[in-house]
């Protein structure tokens, strides 16, 4: 039977509409290739013990909805057992009962939901508070919302706003919020279609951020008073950590590949100047790649020594074993 984690991941497959394929353009990147639409990095700044595509992991059972009748639903979260799943352009969050049916706790003010942005990102707080990223006005924005009542009769309370101003758009949002096992929040913000802020280290954007769960940012991140953590991301979508620690992050890319990095602090991923495995002097490579018409990677979770990884413009469930 898939964990909740994986069953987590998989309602993420219709979190976002994909555009259509991309006409190829030319590119120092390697070429895709249709007989091998992924492959693993060669040696590089990562550490050695990376993922691989040469095995799969065994899951056993037949897949079965949770929910069905869903409004573009982006994250799912389990607070205390009880699933939450953010309606990206609604700005709902609905509480998901044993029976499939979907009852809202609330809905986040002032989302304002164009194309890729909208209402995004959920994680949970040790305390059982909602983390939210949404797009609003004047950019995305993290908020943190009290949660009261029993599972049947949940009720979202008053934003406390968090973060605010990460630059938005229609695409490249990116969004998913998750706590790390140091505690600490982690912001996965897209580049905004803004290419070159993701090589600024005074941009939020092209970014994935780490906040103390006040908001503040912890002394020990790599750039002193700094929220960034790593950069050089195009479009980070999916975040989770293996048992030792190790962060991973999944990464929609242009037209050559998409991408699966081992997360390090303060390490740049290199967009808009590498795309890929590059095999660049201060970029890090990616430890797999995809071609995006067979991947488009989206929500991630680790369990059992395996990742695994929702597609969109792949629609599949792919999984990713840790070695």
């Amino acid at each position: 039977m898939l964990t909740a984690a994986v069953i987590g991941t998989s309602i993420l497959l219709a979190g976002c509409t994909p555009a259509p394929p991309p006409a190829p353009t030319a590119s120092s990147s390697p070429a895709p290739s249709t007989s091998a639409p992924a492959t693993s990095a060669p040696a590089s700044p990562t550490p050695s013990t990376g993922a691989s595509s040469t095995a799969a992991a065994t899951i056993s059972g037949t897949p079965q909805p949770v929910a069905t009748g869903l409004a573009a639903p982006w994250s799912v979260v389990f607070r205390n057992g009880t699933p939450l799943v953010s309606e990206r352009n609604s700005g709902r969050i609905l509480e998901l009962a044993p029976d499939g049916s979907a009852r809202p706790i609330g809905t986040v003010e002032g989302v304002d939901a164009r194309g890729e942005s909208g209402l995004l990102g959920l994680a949970v707080g040790s305390g059982g508070d909602l983390y939210v990223y949404s797009t609003a006005a004047g950019g995305n924005r993290v908020q943190r919302f009290a949660v009261s009542g029993e599972p049947g009769s949940l009720s979202l309370g008053q934003p406390d706003t968090l973060l605010e101003g990460i630059p938005a758009a229609s695409i490249h949002d990116g969004g998913r919020l998750a706590f790390g096992p140091d505690g600490m929040l982690y912001v996965a913000a897209g580049d905004a279609s803004q290419r070159d802020s993701a090589q600024d280290r005074n941009s939020l954007a092209g970014k994935i951020l780490r906040m103390t769960p006040d908001g503040q940012a912890p002394a020990d991140n790599p750039f002193p008073g700094s929220l960034v953590y790593s950069y050089g991301h195009r479009n980070p979508q999916g975040m989770a950590w293996a048992a030792d620690g190790t962060m991973f992050a999944t990464e929609f890319g242009q037209n050559t590949w998409d991408e699966l990095n081992i997360i390090t602090p303060g390490a740049n991923y290199g967009w808009p100047i590498v795309e890929g495995i590059a095999d660049r002097e201060g970029f890090v490579n990616p430890v797999q790649q995809w071609q995006p018409t067979s991947a488009s990677p989206s929500g991630m979770a680790y369990s059992g020594g395996t990742l695994f990884i929702a597609n969109l413009r792949g629609q599949v469930l792919r999984s990713v074993p840790r070695l």
